[in-house]
């Protein structure tokens, strides 16, 4: 059994409560004060539902875009009319769209490394189940840092005009908020920044997913005993440039992700065995859920190491999503 784990963060950060205590005070009796700030606040309000706008909770204001106008929430008559509906991904495009595996095993004696033995069972499934469900996969095998990057970007300046979706399936070393390349590490926000929507316009709207197979720290799960008992395109409304991703992480910030070396990680097993069950059948995240039931309750560690046997693992599900999105039906 092996870790995708990096190194730790040198010189971490670390905040202490007890410097910010706020003095205990006794409760008492109403005071006219009180009284007198309630009565204030009830103005307030009452003044607020005349005049109500958005704000933000940062230290500068920022001035509010003069076209900005409100948007309804209701689903039209037109829309009903024609089965549009406005919490699902539109899917009839003429593909599903690319899935990019990147598949690091070796690396440089520099990064203190080892290799990644079981992580070509996950690409070789991963490839299969992605195949199956109508994407167009590349797999990329041992990517530097400046090879991951370029790869990305050349995807993100692809059109994806024709495409429903993006995949991005990353097997490698990490830390929390790194993945490394074969020659070091870099921030994973700096690697998926290029999909959002002030960079690749024609996946503006469209489901970003990235699978990310490695570790985020050095901590180990011990684990706890339990009791057994469309209308598209023809729109103007304004969108974040975050929204529509989804990072399902192999396990939770801080912990290690656990690999077999022959049969490849949990997490990328369970994965694509969940998807090749319950794709045309249950909605993405609800996909999702059943494949953290799978790496949680039917796995645990076995390690010749001393103190690494008897681990557990939960994969950490982030989503941006706006709809749900359901894969076609695997065809046996």
């Amino acid at each position: 059994m092996s870790l995708d784990c990096g190194r730790k963060p040198e010189n971490p950060e670390r905040t202490h409560a007890e410097n910010m205590q706020t003095p205990h005070r006794k409760a008492t009796g109403r005071s006219g004060t009180q009284d007198l700030l309630a009565v204030r606040i009830m103005a307030e309000r009452h003044r607020d539902k005349q005049s109500a706008e958005d704000t933000v909770d940062a230290l500068a204001d920022f001035p509010k875009s003069p076209n900005a106008k409100p948007k309804g929430g209701s689903r039209t008559s037109e829309d009903m009319e024609s089965g549009f509906d406005p919490y699902r991904y539109k899917m009839d495009y003429p593909s599903m769209g690319i899935c990019l595996i990147i598949n690091n095993k070796n690396f440089l004696h520099s990064t203190g490394m080892s290799p990644r033995n079981g992580t070509d069972v996950d690409a070789a499934d991963a490839f299969r189940t992605f195949s199956k469900l109508g994407y167009k996969v590349t797999v990329a095998n041992d990517q530097t840092v400046d090879q991951m990057i370029q790869l990305l970007v050349k995807v993100s300046k692809q059109d994806h005009s024709n495409s429903a979706s993006f995949v991005c399936v990353l097997l490698s070393h990490g830390d929390e908020g790194v993945i490394y390349g074969t020659d070091g590490f870099e921030k994973l926000d700096d690697l998926t920044k290029f999909f959002k929507g002030d960079r690749c316009r024609s996946l503006v709207g469209k489901p970003k997913l990235f699978f990310i197979q490695a570790c985020r720290g050095t901590e180990l799960d011990e684990g706890s005993q339990i009791e057994a008992d469309s209308v598209g395109g023809q729109t103007s409304d304004r969108i974040p440039v975050e929204a529509d991703f989804l990072y399902a992480y192999s396990t939770a910030p801080g912990y290690y992700a656990w690999r077999n070396t022959q049969n490849g990680s949990w997490f990328m097993q369970s994965l694509c065995e969940m998807l090749r069950r319950f794709s045309g059948q249950l909605e993405l995240m609800q996909i999702m859920t059943r494949l953290n039931h799978r790496v949680a309750l039917h796995f645990e560690s076995s390690s010749d190491t001393p103190g690494y046997s008897g681990k557990k693992q939960i994969p950490c599900i982030v989503s941006m999503l706006t709809k749900d999105f359901y894969f076609p039906k695997i065809s046996d």
